[in-house]
C-alpha cells in the first residue's frame, strides 16, 4: 500500500506537467500564428506597392502631410498653453 502512493504522487505530477507543457505550447502556437499573419500582411504590402508605385507615391505623400499636421498642431498648442 506505501507503494502506491508515490506512484499516484508521480502520476498527477506528470499529468500536471502534460498539462502545463500543452499549455505552453497553445500559447506558442498563437504566437506563431500571429507572427504568421503579420508576415502574410507586410508580404502582402510589399507586393502591392511593387505592382503599384503610384500606391507608395501616395502612401509619401499622405505621410507628409500627416507629419506637416502633427507639428502645426503642437505649435498650435504651445502657443495655447502660452495664453
Amino acid at each position: 500500500m506505501a507503494e502506491a502512493e508515490p506512484q499516484e504522487e508521480n502520476c498527477e505530477t506528470s499529468m500536471r506537467k502534460m498539462e502545463n507543457c500543452n499549455k505552453d505550447l497553445e500559447k506558442l502556437l498563437e504566437e506563431m500564428e500571429k507572427i504568421t499573419v503579420r508576415a502574410a500582411w507586410m508580404t502582402y504590402n510589399i507586393v502591392t506597392i511593387h505592382t503599384n508605385p503610384d500606391l507608395a507615391n501616395s502612401m509619401k505623400h499622405l505621410q507628409d502631410a500627416f507629419l506637416r499636421c502633427k507639428e502645426q498642431m503642437g505649435r498650435k498648442w504651445q502657443e495655447v498653453l502660452k495664453e
